[in-house]
């Protein structure tokens, strides 16, 4: 099966209507929907389909007992009204370069297999990188156990309602422990490649990137009654704050987002009690970010203690900054210019991935393909086929440089 069948299959699921933007969160219809599209790949490819404790879908070539595995893949779950590159392009990718591979005569020496990533993003949950995160240790079970989506609804009773044993879940050291190296290829979160001219590039790093939750408590009230300085607004403390951010990033050279935000008791006639808004905030190093992060609550404390309103921050997760395997990433480097003799270039980014998870564990490695717009987490992200198949050939010649020799 083609890469353009593949993808033209796998586009629907989960899309809405109305916003042309996808809508497949963890253990819902949608994700059902796109693990069942994976399982039909695998096993018309004659791969071993198996599901791990986690809820991770693998397909594998070869013994995974054999150990040294190469294994790549991403994700097919998706941000709120996200694109449709993001996560889908790496696991439909993983098989066509699978396919080009057979294509080839190449002969694996290795065992090969292609995976799933279970609530990557985190729409449902709160929480990115969960199937990972959960395989590497980096969740334990008893905090995964308490997490819970806008509805109520706890993890556990999600995974048990899509017909998962939420009982097993768990580090899974033995699994990694058969890994030799993990590629994730992904679409590029910016333009970098589309100002450098550049179909794919190598990732460098990720920068150290965490979630704040600010909670502002003020006192509910009549909008029309309530004399302007009779009022302790948490409103007002938050649009502050969320200027306070901006302005913090621009000094620092790094980025710092609200980008979500709850109200109660949320009618348009009453004065909030309480706005909970979340801030995302990432920089290039631990140092820039945390001076961006400090910078913003003292900020918001100052603003919060001017509208006599009360506060509380909560770091509901965080993740260092991470360097990928330099051995790796220089062999990437190596297997995609000994045709050419061109250098690949090489990107940092301030978005989190499964192989950033990972990487403390196994090494890990990243490509990117082309967006040029440089837009993610949106229905206008984008990618040309014609640059998603220089990425298929470009992962096709990295497994075969890792896989078969």
């Amino acid at each position: 099966m083609s890469f353009h069948s593949m993808w033209a299959e796998l586009l629907p699921i989960g899309r809405s209507s109305a916003s042309g933007g996808y809508r497949r969160f963890a253990w819902t219809g949608a994700d059902a929907d796109c693990r069942a599209w994976f399982r039909e790949q695998a096993e018309a490819r004659g791969l071993s389909y198996e599901v791990d404790r986690n809820g991770n879908q693998w397909a594998w070539l070869g013994d995974p007992a054999a150990g040294d595995a190469v294994v790549t893949g991403s994700h097919l779950d998706s941000v709120p009204d996200g694109g449709a590159f993001d996560g889908p392009l790496g696991v439909v990718s993983s098989f066509a370069a699978l396919d080009e591979l057979r294509a080839r005569g190449a002969g694996f020496t290795k065992p090969l297999a292609i995976v799933n990533f279970g609530d990557e993003e985190g729409a449902r949950f709160g929480l990115a990188c969960v199937g990972s995160r959960l395989t590497a240790g980096e969740l334990t079970v008893e905090q995964a156990h308490r997490l819970t989506d806008g509805e109520g609804v706890t993890l556990p009773r999600a995974m048990e309602a899509a017909g998962y044993d939420p009982d097993a879940i768990g580090a899974d050291p033995e699994r990694l422990a058969r890994i030799g190296a993990f590629v994730e290829l992904h679409v590029e979160q910016g333009r970098a490649l589309d100002l450098s001219g550049d179909r794919v590039g190598i990732a460098s790093a990720i920068w150290p990137h965490g979630r704040w939750r600010f909670d502002f408590r003020g006192e509910a009230n009549h909008a029309g009654t309530t004399r302007l300085v009779d009022r302790r607004d948490p409103m007002l403390s938050y649009a502050e704050t969320v200027l306070a951010a901006r302005r913090e990033a621009e000094l620092a050279g790094a980025v710092a987002t609200f980008g979500k935000i709850s109200v109660e008791p949320n009618g348009v006639n009453a004065i909030p009690s309480l706005v909970r808004g979340w801030l995302d905030s990432r920089a290039a190093d631990q140092e820039t970010l945390d001076t961006v992060v400090t910078a913003v609550e003292k900020a918001a404390r100052e603003y919060a203690a001017a509208q006599g309103a009360d506060l509380d921050v909560v770091r509901e997760s965080f993740t260092p900054v991470v360097e990928f395997d330099h051995a790796l990433r220089d062999e990437l480097g190596r297997i995609l210019g000994q045709d050419t003799g061109l250098k690949v270039p090489v990107l940092g980014t301030g978005a989190g991935h499964d192989a950033g998870i990972l990487s403390g564990r196994v090494p890990t490695a990243m490509l990117f393909v082309r967006n040029p717009t440089g837009v993610s987490h949106s229905p206008a992200e984008s990618a040309a086929e014609d640059d998603c198949l220089a990425g298929v050939g470009a992962l096709a010649d990295v497994l075969e440089g890792l896989a078969c020799r």
